[in-house]
């Protein structure tokens, strides 16, 4: 799960640390990319390895679809537009019970299976899972440090004076969104094959608020941020397990300490743990 939430994180971290546009649709792309992949493997017989591309590729469409109307609003009325479509989403999956099974979701995902070996175990997958996290830090260092990556983060610091030097802004944010929903389709991928049965609960408003927290906390701008916030947020309900706290109990908790977490931060540290990039 540490593995998932690092390459959610990330691929989210392009769009609001980056480029300074603040999603509030990421959980739709991470369950489109686990619904692809789950239906392919579960009723076409697709290898897992096969799906991650399709999934891609479907998220980076809906990117586009969010984008091209999202990206004509600034501020507050793009971050409704994405709470928009991330419900749309949401209950496009719930409703459509001929094709998603709606409410009953899709149990008895294949497990991946690689040159004939089948990934059963946890270690086996938290190998597999942390290889293909390592090169989704890849892609994301590669392009934060390449030309692409500095006109992003222009964007994020003065849009304008990026359009006076003759770049197409609107582009490379729908390039940014297109990127960042291809990634996260790749940890929906992971999470389908990983606990054999989705359903549209796990791709929710509140999941996308818990992605965005995480990067809050940890910190945008860098790839080191999103780690430290992965890490925080996904240990601290372990931490209470430890505590032996009721589960009941527990999760009420872990919502107080998220939120105190996010207003002690906002107050004293705006950019996050190790964040560079500062929200207004």
């Amino acid at each position: 799960m540490c593995c998932i939430y690092l390459i959610l994180a990330q691929s989210l971290n392009l769009l609001v640390g980056y480029t300074g546009l603040l999603s509030m649709a990421h959980a739709a792309f991470y369950g489109l990319g686990a619904y692809i992949s789950a239906l392919l493997m579960v009723r076409a017989g697709w290898n897992f390895f096969a799906t991650i591309p399709v999934a891609m590729v479907g998220a980076m469409i809906l990117a586009v679809i969010v984008a091209l109307p999202s990206l004509r609003l600034r501020g507050d009325y793009f971050l409704l537009a994405t709470l928009a479509f991330q419900s749309i989403i949401f209950y496009l999956l719930y409703n459509w019970i001929s094709f998603t099974r709606g409410p009953y979701g899709i149990a008895g995902i294949p497990k991946p299976e690689f040159l004939g070996f089948k990934i059963t175990n946890v270690p086996e997958y938290f190998l597999m899972s942390a290889l293909i996290t390592g090169l989704i830090f890849l892609i994301v260092g590669t392009l934060c440090s390449s030309p692409f990556g500095r006109v992003l983060k222009s964007i994020r610091e003065d849009e304008f004076v990026v359009e006076a030097l003759g770049k197409n802004t609107r582009v490379f944010k729908i390039q940014a969104f297109m990127t960042a929903g291809g990634l996260a389709a790749v940890a929906g991928s992971l999470y389908a094959a990983y606990v054999a049965y989705i359903d549209p609960t796990s791709f929710t408003f509140d999941e996308s608020v818990f992605i965005l927290s995480i990067i809050i906390i940890g910190g945008t701008g860098n790839l080191k941020g999103p780690v430290v916030g992965t890490l925080l947020m996904l240990f601290l309900p372990e931490l209470l397990r430890f505590l032996r706290v009721s589960d009941p109990v527990a999760a009420n908790v872990r919502q107080i300490i998220y939120g105190a977490l996010l207003v002690v931060l906002m107050r004293i540290r705006p950019q996050g743990i190790l964040g560079d990039y500062q929200f207004d």
